[in-house]
């Protein structure tokens, strides 16, 4: 049946479709709602049982699938089988029966009990001719798939491919935000918990600064003044950057200021600290760390260098620099008695 314009009814009729769906696309919608969507009004313009899009990960070359009617998610590579063709020549693959194809792959109808006699792939393709997927259907309700759906399908997934990119770009700059504030809040809260100011002590002068490489870091110093005559000392630098370094450096003040109000020697506060970091961090996380107890009467410094080295000692009177190694390795490991060294005037330590 043909109208004035020469269109046929059932042409018409898939424009109509194509139209309508190119609307609701239009729509602000997330990623999963969008791409069940797209599965939906494929199947139903195309006359389909089943459809799946698989999107494009660059990064690890494979096309993955989140939305499929009735076979859940995957992920395969992206040069293989019928959807990897499709993705890798970025044309359509029309096949009318599935299992007369040596490129079918029909575990997946093992799998699930179900039976695909035909398919029909097509590539999504962005606005900036970028690989954004693959769409495909199965089994189409009346046959196999004719000249007229390919026309519909290719149709159908230039506006798919534009949607779904546009999405996507739009969750990752949402997730980027998101990130960011994080980062922020938790850059606020590392500074937050460095010392506010120096202890104030005769004979001594006390500084310390920091600055993370990154929104946050894996570094933090502290000064812990213990009655009138000792001093604690914190230098500590956890492996790697971000958040979860800037955790563990945190968590390391937060154990050792406990201990010294808890009047844990320094020992068995490295001990402590030491032991509850093993349970707490990865099998490739670990944490060096200095901490010193110093007796501003006596003169006299007591540390653990756990894997903190090299550490300066500056004496002002001649202007030479003593290069002291760790005096044990980082902590997660069995430690080492404290090292003891008297300090002269007008020495520093960096």
């Amino acid at each position: 049946m043909m109208d004035r314009k020469g269109t046929s009814a059932v042409d018409r009729g898939a424009l109509e479709h194509i139209l309508k769906v190119t609307r609701q696309l239009a729509r602000p919608l997330d990623l999963q709602t969008m791409l069940k969507l797209v599965v939906d009004e494929g199947r139903a313009v195309l006359q389909a049982e089943r459809g799946t899009v698989f999107l494009y990960d660059p990064d690890s070359d494979d096309l993955y699938a989140t939305v499929a009617t009735g076979t859940g998610t995957f992920r395969i590579p992206a040069d293989r089988g019928i959807v990897g063709e499709c993705a890798r020549t970025r044309q359509l693959v029309n096949v009318p029966d599935c299992y007369a194809d040596p490129r079918f792959n029909s575990d997946v109808d093992k799998r699930t009990g179900y039976r695909t006699r035909c398919l029909l792939t097509v590539p999504l393709i962005g606005y900036d001719d970028s690989l954004v997927g693959v769409f495909q259907v199965l089994n189409k309700q009346d046959g196999a798939f004719t000249r007229q759906d390919e026309q519909v399908a290719t149709a159908l997934a230039a506006q798919c491919a534009v949607a779904l990119q546009r999405t996507r770009m739009l969750e990752d700059v949402v997730a980027k935000e998101k990130m960011e504030q994080e980062l922020a809040v938790a850059r606020e809260i590392q500074m937050d918990v460095l010392p506010k100011e120096m202890p104030s002590l005769p004979d001594y002068d006390f500084a310390g600064w920091c600055l993370p490489a990154e929104e946050t870091g894996g570094d933090i110093f502290d000064i812990i003044r213990v009655g009138d005559s000792r001093i604690v000392l914190l230098l500590g630098d956890a492996t790697g950057h971000g958040v979860g370094p800037a955790l563990s450096v945190t968590q390391v003040r937060s154990m050792l200021r406990m201990c010294i109000r808890s009047g844990v020697s320094l020992d068995d506060a490295f001990r402590h600290i030491n032991d509850q970091l093993v349970e707490d961090l990865a099998s490739n996380r670990f944490v060096t760390a200095f901490l010193g107890s110093l007796d501003v009467r006596n003169h006299r410094l007591t540390y653990h260098a756990g894997g903190q080295a090299p550490i300066l000692h500056y004496h002002a009177a001649d202007g030479l620099f003593q290069s002291l190694g760790a005096s044990t390795i980082p902590m997660g490991f069995p430690r080492r008695r404290l090292a003891p060294m008297t300090l002269l005037p007008g020495t520093s330590w960096h």
